[in-house]
């Protein structure tokens, strides 16, 4: 990999911007890219590196920018001979596999400090998750109180388009300390490329708050998909249990399993 590459890496990390990196895992006979040749591509459409050139590339570029979309990886293969080499422009007999992933990490916003989020983002971090913690109050939302959190944003709740980076790969926890406080979060939630939403409350709370988006003309996919109430069908009562629930629900998604709600 090119130094270029690698600091694009570190530098669309640290910025949050959504891309996806393309790597050759397998070349076999005479192919213009190697093992390990990689490409970066953002969501915008930037390209830095590359795996060979021709219609390979852009075939690598249009995948990579659904592996953004569904924070899904997927692998690609192309035998460089035949019908194929005329189609890529490329004919020199070889095969080659292209791995795409999502660049973001497995992450959750936790939006409310309270303890139910305490409780969340100490199981969040243990199982791998990056955890970002957001509440509108500093003495609730700081180090002392998650010393674990990789970013904590103190932030007006109504203010969070600007103050939060969200991708696809971004799970959003509504627990704020008051119900119009959750459905002013919850608007906010489904305007983003969130992967998951979750709420904390009750399913009276949920038709409640569906009801109201539907009024309001929100999609109605996206509302449907929203977890609520957020957490696995545990039977669980205190808030340890709460967030061993919910945390387990952040595991089924990650893993692409679909289990019993709550």
């Amino acid at each position: 990999m090119s130094i270029d590459v690698f600091e694009e890496i570190v530098r669309l990390r640290k910025e949050r911007v959504p891309a996806a990196l393309a790597t050759v895992v397998s070349a076999k006979g005479s192919t213009p890219a190697k093992m390990t040749t990689r490409m970066l591509v953002t969501a915008m459409g930037r390209v830095c590196g590359t795996v060979g050139g021709g219609c390979v590339e852009a075939d690598v570029i249009r995948a990579a920018r659904d592996v953004i979309d569904t924070g899904r990886p997927r692998t690609l293969s192309f035998k460089l001979v035949g019908e194929e080499a005329e189609r890529t422009g490329i004919a020199c007999g070889g095969i080659v596999d292209v791995m795409v992933e999502p660049l973001e990490d497995p992450r959750v916003v936790i939006v409310g400090a309270g303890h139910v989020g305490q409780a969340v983002a100490r199981l969040a971090t243990d199982v791998g998750l990056q955890v970002t913690v957001v509440d509108d109050r500093p003495d609730f939302a700081n180090a002392e109180r998650f010393p674990a959190a990789d970013e904590i944003i103190v932030a007006e709740l109504d203010a969070l388009r600007d103050a939060v980076g969200v991708g696809p790969r971004t799970s959003i926890l509504v627990m704020t300390r008051g119900h119009a406080e959750d459905y002013g979060v919850l608007r906010w939630a489904l305007t983003t490329p969130a992967g998951r939403i979750g709420v904390l409350g009750s399913r009276s709370k949920r038709k409640r708050f569906i009801d109201d988006l539907r009024a309001e003309g929100h999609d109605t996919d996206r509302i449907d998909n929203v977890s609520m109430p957020v957490g696995l069908d545990l039977g669980a009562e205190t808030v340890p249990e709460i967030a061993v629930s919910i945390v387990a629900e952040l595991i089924a998604h990650r893993r692409g399993v679909r289990p019993a709600h709550a």
